[in-house]
């Protein structure tokens, strides 16, 4: 390796008294690819904080720090690479070096316990995620450059593994809660295992490693499968095909005492079903975006939310937008919270107790439902006469959507377009979406509506 391949000013964020040939293997950062895997050790997946806590960012960067680490080597004793890098591998959104730093503290001051089992021997480690860490700034014209370290105990086991999980970056990265994050490595650690079942555990333990918490206390199992289990399962199962997870209760009595996961292989679902069980949580984050929240707004709003209300909410927006006879609204967002408040949709709010959760009513299920069935029905005609196009217009029609659309999408659903074009699960349906209003000359009517769903018996009359 040439030391001209070092980009200017690495060599001062290198550790004093290491060679010159360690300082040109750490200088040489290649480009992280989609495919990127790190190999992460089965034990550092179901952690479970004995001090302090994780959150979804330090996991993020945790998995690309070591994804880094392990391409330099286990022989080296500290690790770097531009700050830039670090930024895109993690997918933290934000030049906000100080919430950076806020998160690499929290690895560094959370105590971790580390349970391993090998040949012939049990191992118990309390350790730190990570070591020393520098930021390191020279100034105007060269880059920043992070460095880190990883706990003796730990680091041969973190960086060279004899039992390890392959963890796909640019998907993990995509999950939007830590549980989720979690379930996923879980998930990918358990898919070859003969059984398919993880760890049994009580529901202590779990909390404690869904949540990144080591404070968690006494667990209500209803307000935990709620706000938790629910909606990282659904996460889990929309932004990955590899395989669903499957929740196992074991029951003392009436009480759930323990919990289990069976991971189920799964083929990639036609498009019709996939459109129809309206998987595509990010294309529904991405609808709230574009009515004026924030990303990090739409996202609390989508975990805090009942998606049928929320979907049902952004529809009844869209619709008061495109209303010209009406006036303008003065914030979107304002309305649709004020909306979602108040039920405009014509979708009653679920109580906020963690009650059994009434069903909607048939009136209220069958609005909705007529309009989502319409919906997909148009997405399917409009895939079927895309399909039927010539190449060059099919061309000319990714390109127009590529040019009108993509710039305002998230990023995890723009690179799903660059990389998979109309048919990655994440993006196409948004495509159909934009070849719907594309093609259609105006909304539907309430009788359009109504003529669709008998013809489709979906009423129930009498």
């Amino acid at each position: 390796m040439n030391s001209t391949d070092a980009p200017d000013g690495e060599d001062a964020a290198s550790p004093a008294g290491h060679s010159g040939v360690a300082r040109e293997r750490r200088s040489r950062v290649p480009a992280r690819r989609d495919d990127a895997m790190v190999q992460k050790a089965n034990e550092s997946i179901a952690i479970r904080p004995k001090k302090g806590r994780l959150t979804l960012l330090s996991r993020r960067i945790y998995n690309a720090l070591l994804y880094h680490a392990q391409l330099q080597g286990v022989e080296e004793r500290q690790y770097s690479i531009p700050l830039a890098t670090l930024i895109g591998d993690a997918h933290f959104n934000s030049r906000n070096v100080a919430l950076l730093k806020e998160h690499i503290r929290e690895m560094q001051t959370t105590l971790i316990e580390w349970n391993s089992v090998g040949a012939g021997e049990q191992r118990w480690t309390s350790s730190q995620l990570l070591g020393a860490v520098e930021i390191a700034e020279r100034g105007p014209g060269y880059p920043v450059i992070i460095s880190w370290s990883y706990p003796d105990r730990v680091r041969e086991r973190l960086l060279k593994p004899s039992r390890y999980t392959r963890i796909l970056l640019e998907v993990g990265a995509q999950m939007r809660s830590y549980a989720a994050a979690v379930l996923f490595e879980l998930g990918m650690q358990y898919l070859t295992s003969p059984s398919r079942l993880t760890m049994r555990e009580d529901l202590h333990w779990w909390a404690s490693v869904l949540t990144g918490r080591s404070d968690v206390e006494k667990v209500d199992y209803r307000y935990f499968k709620r706000d938790v289990l629910r909606p990282a399962l659904a996460e889990v199962e929309a932004l990955q095909q590899d395989f669903v997870l499957e929740l196992i209760e074991h029951k003392e009595g009436r009480r759930v005492a323990e919990l289990q996961f069976r991971v189920l292989r799964r083929s990639p679902p036609p498009v019709e079903v996939a459109q129809a069980r309206n998987t595509f949580d990010l294309e529904l984050v991405e609808r709230l975006r574009q009515l004026g929240l924030k990303e990090e707004d739409a996202d609390l709003l989508y975990t805090r939310t009942d998606e049928a209300l929320l979907r049902a909410t952004v529809e009844h927006v869209e619709q008061r937008l495109r209303n010209s006879a009406l006036p303008p609204l003065t914030s979107t967002a304002a309305y649709l919270r004020d909306a979602l408040k108040k039920g405009y949709a014509g979708v009653v709010p679920p109580p906020p107790a963690a009650m059994a959760e009434p069903a909607p009513s048939a009136v209220q299920a069958s609005v909705q439902g007529i309009r989502d069935e319409w919906e997909r029905a148009q997405a399917r005609d409009c895939e079927a006469r895309y399909a039927a196009l010539p190449a060059e217009e099919q061309e000319r029609l990714r390109q127009a959507f590529q040019e009108e659309a993509v710039p305002g999408l998230m990023a995890p659903i723009a690179r799903a377009w660059e990389r998979d074009g109309p048919s990655s699960r994440i993006a196409g349906p948004l495509f159909l979406r934009w070849l719907v209003r594309r093609w259609l000359l105006a909304e539907p009517t309430e009788k359009d509506l109504l003529e669709f769903a008998i013809a489709r018996g979906m009423l129930q009359l009498g």
